[in-house]
């Protein structure tokens, strides 16, 4: 086994821990949680941080449970809530957990011969707890006093709308569910956001008391980017490990468009690197900024790890279109994405038909020059290309064998002037 607490601490990544959990972690194989909320069919960026915490786990020889909460999902965590979750019907719950699973399954080994990953749903136990006995047996062991004083319901109970009880109970839950793993499994550790605090010590409390043994806890940074946005958020919205919902190329564009303070950063966060080759990027993002060595090698692992090897050459190859590349082989859905913020035009695709359409009335339509004239003399000049090949003859012709998936023809100007024009 590897020293678990070390690798996380040189990451960055403990905000807060148990005070014996160093220890306990050298001493023996311990196994350890993290729970994810099915409130969608996919997991986002957001949830790469304690999916990574799963993986170290793992990688030092202990056993990683992965807890898909079909149970406390009916209820939703008010964490960081500033109102109350949508209650999401058992149906839908159900698909969400299958999506979560198949995602998991790209970073955790449940097939590992001396420390396989477990996947558990807490509606196995949690759904056939009665009112009466988890009232009598572990709502005796909480405070009101204390629960009233966590910042999750202090802030919510400060607004007008309130907290309800079915919100207030979920730290309660979340702490029998840490129970229910230590007496099925021997698990002594969970490990979460810092905001998660709270709920999981009480868990580690609720232990102590009821088995008188101790657990232990680690809990990880939340995450804010430099510029102070919300990490995982970008203007279309959030980032999601689904391809179907976010495609590799986007994907792949949100890690190499990193910040160059946070860079570094994500690089122990969100990947496996040596320490000594963060180092190696560190000191090339220090004297060569605009190689973007360590966005490049961040956007590649991460971007490999969530979807394939193949899926990263196809974000690979998209991303170059943009600085010129060869557009030939490029999904239709793929090129809207790398155009979609570029001015665009529609033409009848009758314009197109016969000899085609005059390539100096394309450059006119579609906005790339004010006049004809300045059109030609672009062509003349040799700065404007069609679908990014160069096009030198002032009486080119457009046709539709032109026009990429059969409707869509790109112009350049210069070097990164995109238009796009949308044959209908």
């Amino acid at each position: 086994m590897t020293d678990l607490f070390k690798e996380l601490e040189w990451r960055g990544l403990i905000h807060s821990h148990t005070a014996n959990v160093q220890k306990h972690l050298a001493e023996q194989k311990v196994a350890g949680y993290i729970g994810f909320d099915p409130t969608a069919s996919s997991l986002h960026v957001g949830s790469l941080l304690p999916i990574m915490g799963l993986v170290h786990l793992q990688r030092a020889g202990h056993s990683p449970i992965a807890i898909a909460g079909g149970g406390t999902g009916m209820v939703g965590d008010p964490s960081g809530k500033a109102q109350e979750r949508k209650l999401l019907s058992p149906e839908d719950i159900e698909a969400n957990l299958e999506g979560i699973k198949k995602q998991l399954a790209h970073f955790l080994d449940f097939n590992a011969k001396s420390n396989p990953a477990s996947l558990v749903n807490n509606a196995d136990w949690l759904t056939k707890l009665t009112m009466m006995d988890f009232l009598r047996d572990i709502g005796k062991h909480f405070s009101i006093n204390e629960m009233l004083a966590k910042d999750s319901v202090k802030s919510r109970i400060e607004q007008e709308q309130g907290m309800s009880f079915t919100e207030f109970s979920y730290s309660l839950l979340q702490s029998y569910d840490y129970l229910e793993l230590f007496d099925r499994y021997k698990c002594t550790l969970q490990m979460g956001g810092s905001d998660q605090w709270g709920n999981i010590v009480a868990g580690v409390d609720l232990i102590r008391r009821l088995r008188g043994t101790e657990v232990h806890a680690i809990v990880f940074h939340l995450i804010t980017t430099s510029s102070g946005v919300k990490f995982g958020k970008t203007e279309s919205g959030t980032v999601w490990l689904d391809p179907e919902r976010t495609s590799p190329y986007k994907f792949y564009q949100f890690w190499y468009n990193t910040d160059d303070r946070d860079v570094v950063k994500y690089l122990k966060y969100f990947t496996l690197l040596s320490q000594n080759k963060i180092n190696e990027l560190e000191q090339s993002l220090q004297t060569s900024p605009e190689k973007r060595e360590a966005q490049t090698t961040l956007a590649q692992e991460v971007t490999r790890t969530v979807h394939s090897e193949s899926a990263l050459a196809q974000a690979v190859k998209a991303s170059k279109i943009f600085f010129g590349g060869e557009i030939a082989g490029v999904t239709e859905t793929e090129l809207l994405e790398i155009f979609s913020d570029v001015p665009s035009v529609e033409v009848p695709k009758s314009q197109f038909g016969g000899d085609g359409m005059s390539f100096i009335d394309v450059m006119v339509a579609a906005a790339v020059t004010k006049s004809k004239g300045e059109a030609r003399r672009l062509v003349q000049g040799g700065g404007v290309y069609l679908n990014n090949l160069a096009i030198s003859e002032v009486d080119k012709r457009v046709s539709m064998n032109d026009a990429i998936h059969g409707k869509f023809i790109v112009l350049r100007k210069g070097r990164k002037s995109y238009f796009l024009v949308k044959a209908i």
